[in-house]
C-alpha cells in the first residue's frame, strides 16, 4: 500500500490491487512463516475493505432501484 493511503481512504480499486499483490507473494512461497502470516492478515483487512466496498455498491443500486420504482408508480 502506498505510504499516502490509508485503510480509510483506500478505492476499491486499491484494495483488490494491492490483494492481488499480496496473493502473489503468498503463493510465490518465497517468505518466512512470520511474513506469511503477516501478509494473510493484511490480506484479511484487503478483503474486508473490498467487500464493504461491493456492499455499499449493492445498497446504492437497491435504493436507486426502488426510487425507479416508485417514481414508475
Amino acid at each position: 500500500m502506498s505510504n499516502d493511503t490509508t485503510e480509510e481512504t483506500m478505492s476499491y480499486e486499491q484494495a483488490r490491487d494491492e490483494l492481488a499483490i499480496v496473493v502473489n507473494q503468498l503463493e510465490a512461497g518465497t517468505t518466512t512463516l512470520e511474513e506469511s502470516l503477516a501478509l494473510w492478515e493484511r490480506g484479511e483487512k484487503l478483503v474486508a475493505i473490498c467487500e464493504q466496498w461491493l456492499s455499499n455498491a449493492r445498497e446504492r443500486i437497491e435504493a436507486v432501484r426502488r426510487q425507479s420504482a416508485v417514481s414508475s408508480d
